[in-house]
């Protein structure tokens, strides 16, 4: 097996590739990843350096993270491997999951199997694709909060084996969780986790390492798509990408750079669940004056994810559920809605997907929001909270800082002190405006330069997959990591 390494970055198109990614254009061009001279002077590019080929990737149907990375390392599509989502229903409980982290629920073997059946010396480094946890990866770094009981949410990390845990924040220092995800994203991050994986190759030497680099993702969804949109922030990945790429090429190792969907455009959000309690299908229960989701106890309701919603009919009269495939559609910014027939096509006929599936227009994209407009005073208290967990959906509004407080900052400031003191608090600065957000995904069917894309320089891998449309299936992103590893 060849050292290889596929660097994940999300959001990453390529009509974003350009000027404001100078180090990794080089690279891709036939020139080095390496940085410019303490002058300024850009490395000169190795007499016949081989350029990258690229090839745009075919979406899976949610193109969310969870599915489409899924789909990357089995080679199978959500019927068949099981992640219809970020999250879904748990019939069994009755409850909606988003964010679950064991690899359990992979019901597919992955690439890194294939790749040690084939030699048993062969080792794996996953650094936050999903579902690191209790996997058959030789290493793993995984994000893992601690929630205590008095209601903290403290940055941390799950890893394999146990003790990487402590090493890696002993010199790194704390994971920076909360410039992950929420408000308060930068660069930090990433940073992180690419540091992380330099001290795991340093360490072990691993044949195949899987790097998540997220930053440009959280950016795109909160300021929405384009290039100068994005220009600090592109420039800033750049940097972390093209020193990743001269670190592992270095070491001899074939690199992929791939990512998972594109962000497009949004200003409609679709406030499904709305729709479906005002029609007296969606039921809630009341605590504290407060309105929670009573999923079991509802005809119809939606996990909305990005720019696809499952819709779940605990009511299994036909007729509920023409009548409420008629009320999605009749929605704006609804485009259709899959019945198990569409479900089969689109290949998300699985037992965890909705009975119905809701997918957006370009322009829209689903809230989880189901108590009335103008009555946010009844919204959940977590709801204006970054917590991933307990919202029955996903709510990218968690990008944002409540407009409406004058003084959000101090607000935040005054939360940390509260838990410095020990005392019990909300960090309640999130808003509950939808119309904040500028970009999304999931949908598929857009511009093959707007979607998700792959570049290698590995010669061969791509051959006889692309399309007449410069195009790979998803699924065939198992076999040009397994075939990166195995070419001579």
């Amino acid at each position: 097996m060849h050292k290889t390494v596929v660097i994940n970055v999300v959001g990453l198109t390529a009509d974003l590739v350009g000027v404001h990614t100078p180090r990794f254009s080089a690279w891709l061009a036939g020139g080095s990843a390496a940085p410019p001279a303490t002058d300024g002077t850009p490395p000169p590019p190795p007499v016949g350096g081989p350029e990258a080929r690229r090839a745009f990737i075919r979406p899976v149907l949610p193109a969310v993270t969870c599915s489409a990375q899924s789909t990357y390392l089995t080679g199978k599509l959500p019927s068949e491997h099981g992640i219809v989502g970020n999250g879904w229903y748990f019939r069994d409980d009755a409850e909606v999951r988003f964010w679950r982290q064991s690899n359990a629920l992979v019901q597919a073997p992955k690439v890194w199997d294939a790749a040690r059946a084939a030699d048993p010396s062969f080792t794996v480094a996953n650094l936050f694709w999903w579902y690191a946890m209790y996997s058959s990866a030789d290493i793993s770094v995984t994000p893992r909060p601690c929630y205590p009981a008095d209601g903290r949410k403290l940055p941390d990390i799950h890893t394999k084996p146990a003790d990487l845990r402590d090493s890696l924040q002993a010199s790194l220092g704390q994971f920076p969780l909360f410039s992950f995800w929420g408000p308060a994203t930068n660069i930090s991050a990433s940073r992180w986790i690419a540091d992380a994986a330099l001290a795991v190759d340093a360490a072990s030497d691993p044949t195949l390492t899987l790097i998540y680099l997220p930053h440009l993702d959280y950016v795109l969804q909160r300021e929405g798509p384009g290039v100068e949109t994005a220009a600090s922030d592109l420039a800033e990945i750049d940097t972390v990408l093209a020193d990743l790429i001269a670190h592992y090429e270095a070491a001899g190792a074939r690199v992929v750079v791939l990512s998972e969907y594109g962000i497009t455009a949004v200003d409609t959000p679709v406030h499904i669940n709305r729709a479906l309690r005002a029609a007296g299908l969606l039921a809630v229960r009341v605590e504290d004056g407060r309105e929670l989701l009573d999923a079991g106890a509802s005809a119809a309701f939606a996990v909305a994810d990005h720019q696809v919603a499952h819709i779940y009919l605990n009511d299994r009269d036909p007729a509920v559920a023409e009548r409420v495939r008629s009320l999605v559609a009749a929605l704006p910014g609804v485009d259709r809605v899959l019945d198990a027939g569409g479900k089969a096509a689109e290949g998300l006929d699985h037992p965890r997907a909705g009975d119905l599936v809701a997918v957006a227009t370009p322009a829209a994209w689903f809230t989880y929001y189901y108590w009335p407009a103008g009555a946010d005073e009844v919204a959940p208290d977590f709801a204006r909270t970054v917590d991933i967990h307990r919202k029955p959906g996903y709510d990218p509004v968690e990008l944002f800082l409540d407009p409406d407080l004058t003084f959000a900052k101090g607000r935040v400031a005054w939360r940390l002190a509260q838990k410095v003191l020990g005392m019990r608090y909300l960090m309640d600065v999130i808003p509950l405006d939808a119309g904040l957000v500028k970009g999304s995904h999931g949908a598929t069917g857009g511009a093959p330069s707007s979607g998700a894309v792959l570049y290698t320089k590995t010669g061969g891998v791509l051959d006889g997959k692309v399309g007449a449309d410069g195009s790979v299936d998803a699924t065939a992103v198992y076999e040009i990591i397994l075939e990166t590893l195995q070419r001579k």
